[in-house]
């Protein structure tokens, strides 16, 4: 996998917002962004997936961790449009994916998407993890499926009027006030 860079221009946020790797506890992470590939921690002793803030592991209560290359695939739990920008900080112009995604390796990552889009992928979709680039930074992004996308802005339902109540219009069924 690619590593998108853009000459380094990240195409949602500003550059300032990159992280410092050297120190970072995802330093293990950003490293293997930087070569195309997904490393996550897991668990030592039992191998279960182990959550990026994770101090403990769920299944066996170790706190060993090693980070490991996982697949780049997943599936879509959720998705939604941002449509808050934020001057200075956020530099789309325009609502952008945010994506929760269950990736085959165990994990789950909420990020946005490689490239701008308007569309969102549908609940269990199958996408792919590419990676952005952020300050020179690389970070995990979703490459979202082509096909059945959701409309960036959704036609609303049109309304339909409500009918009159056919007895409150009728004299011969309306009985006289006391």
């Amino acid at each position: 996998m690619t590593v998108t860079t853009d000459s380094g221009t990240d195409w949602l946020l500003a550059e300032s917002l990159a992280p410092d790797v050297d120190g970072d506890p995802l330093k293990p992470l950003y490293d293997g962004s930087s070569r195309g590939e997904l490393v996550l921690p897991f668990c030592t002793h039992c191998g279960a997936p182990v959550d990026l803030d994770q101090q403990v592991c769920d299944q066996c209560g170790s706190s060993d961790t090693d980070w490991r290359s996982t697949e780049l695939a997943g599936i879509v739990h959720t998705a939604t449009l941002m449509h808050r920008l934020e001057p200075g900080l956020v530099s789309a112009t325009a609502p952008y994916p945010i994506v929760d995604v269950e990736l085959h390796g165990g994990h789950r990552l909420i990020m946005t998407t490689v490239d701008p889009v308007s569309t969102v992928p549908t609940i269990g979709d199958t996408v792919t993890v590419g990676f952005r680039c952020l300050g020179g930074v690389a970070l995990p992004a979703a490459h979202l499926p082509a096909a059945h996308p959701v409309p960036a802005h959704p036609v609303p339902a049109q309304r339909v009027p409500a009918q009159p109540d056919p007895a409150s219009t009728d004299p011969a069924s309306s009985e006289p006030e006391d």
